[in-house]
């Protein structure tokens, strides 16, 4: 298996405002071209776009082309669970959405202390070892977000996963927060295959401040800057696939790319990246990925991920502080359709379902201040 996988995740829109409006025709060109170059790995989950992702993977890729010329993943949610009786509720309605008849790799969705609660109560551990006995599930895994000492608690508590899904990425490798070194670093301890999500860390390592892109294209102008993201995860031992959320054709093409042939980075580019690290570190100011777990149900319709984009990247322009906030106009805009950022009631919703673990509430309030409303 080529190392890069496609993530059914932020996908081309109609509408950019709205993620279930997706544009099908480009997605299946899209899927057409990664499965021409020798690319075979799709990874979706119940929730991905609105709920709409499975749907598109059934259209663009199940229907479309051989069930043995791919591998698909897909997850459940211990948030959408009010029973022991909705895993398979929701098992049997991702079989139909996707029409893939089994999934290659299933996994237990995004992993942390409160949640491994409530998977544990709704026996979830078996409940996949099952599905996989009857053959609707060859391989059983999960996504994680927490510390790796709780890493560690889970995958000896739980010896049967087949593999882990990692945050990982250059930005995130020596966090105390994220902590990707460690949780790799147990993860191979216990043997596992890694499969690393947010490489690119939602988008923040693709646009990243214009000292670090200069940084990068005076080492090689001809790369692109997220192609130093995805080398740096997969040049790691035992690492799978590294899963890339490919919102259109020039991306899609641009990482096939490199990755076909893949080359790990060299001693002197992992100098630079270290460089870049540290560049970026001084200018962000909301490590959000963008994934909108926290928008999804937040009551009073704040655009959450996009508020903590437009701040970051009005953070990171030149004195932007003193100037006359380029990104605010922006930020008015938005608020003529979504909440603003000063609505928030400090509900906690968001905080409580934040894969980083940011503190969002406070975040909102800086955001308010800033930009004035």
């Amino acid at each position: 298996m080529k190392k890069l996988g496609f993530g059914l995740m932020r996908l081309p829109t109609l509408d950019p405002k709205d993620a279930s409006n997706i544009d099908l025709e480009q997605v299946k060109q899209m899927v057409d071209a990664f499965l021409a170059r020798g690319f075979t790995y799709f990874d979706t989950a119940w929730m991905y776009c609105g709920h709409k992702s499975e749907i598109v993977a059934r259209e663009a890729l199940v229907k479309r082309h051989p069930r043995d010329s791919f591998t698909l993943a897909t997850k459940l949610h211990a948030n959408y669970l009010k029973g022991k009786e909705d895993c398979d509720r929701i098992f049997r309605e991702q079989l139909e959405k996707t029409g893939a008849g089994y999934f290659d790799y299933y996994l237990l969705h995004a992993i942390n202390r409160e949640l491994y609660e409530k998977y544990t109560e709704y026996n979830c551990f078996e409940w996949l070892k099952e599905k996989k006995r009857q053959g609707l599930v060859r391989h059983i895994g999960f996504s994680f977000h927490d510390h790796a000492d709780f890493l560690e608690q889970v995958l000896t508590e739980h010896p049967e996963f087949e593999f882990v899904q990692l945050q990982i990425n250059y930005l995130d490798w020596e966090s105390d927060n994220v902590q990707s070194r460690k949780c790799y670093e147990t993860a191979r301890r216990h043997n596992l295959p890694i499969i690393v999500m947010e490489p690119v860390k939602g988008g923040t390592l693709a646009a990243v401040p214009g000292a670090v892109e200069r940084l990068f294209r005076a080492s090689a102008p001809e790369r692109s800057v997220p192609s130093w993201a995805i080398r740096f995860a997969a040049g790691l031992e035992g690492v799978m696939v590294v899963l890339s959320g490919m919102s259109n054709m020039e991306q899609l093409l641009d990482n096939t790319g490199y990755m076909a042939d893949f080359q790990p980075l060299s001693e002197q580019e992992q100098h630079i990246v270290r460089q870049a690290v540290e560049l970026i570190r001084s200018g962000i100011a909301v490590p959000c990925t963008g994934c909108a777990y926290c928008a999804d149900g937040c009551p009073m319709n704040i655009a959450i991920p996009s508020y903590f984009s437009l701040y970051n990247a009005d953070l990171q322009e030149t004195d932007a502080a003193q100037s006359d906030k380029p990104r605010r106009s922006e930020y008015i805009n938005l608020t003529r359709e979504f909440g603003k950022a000063g609505d928030c009631i400090a509900c906690g919703q968001c905080e409580s379902v934040c894969p980083q673990q940011l503190p969002i509430i406070r975040h909102l309030k800086e955001v308010a201040e800033y930009f004035g409303a």
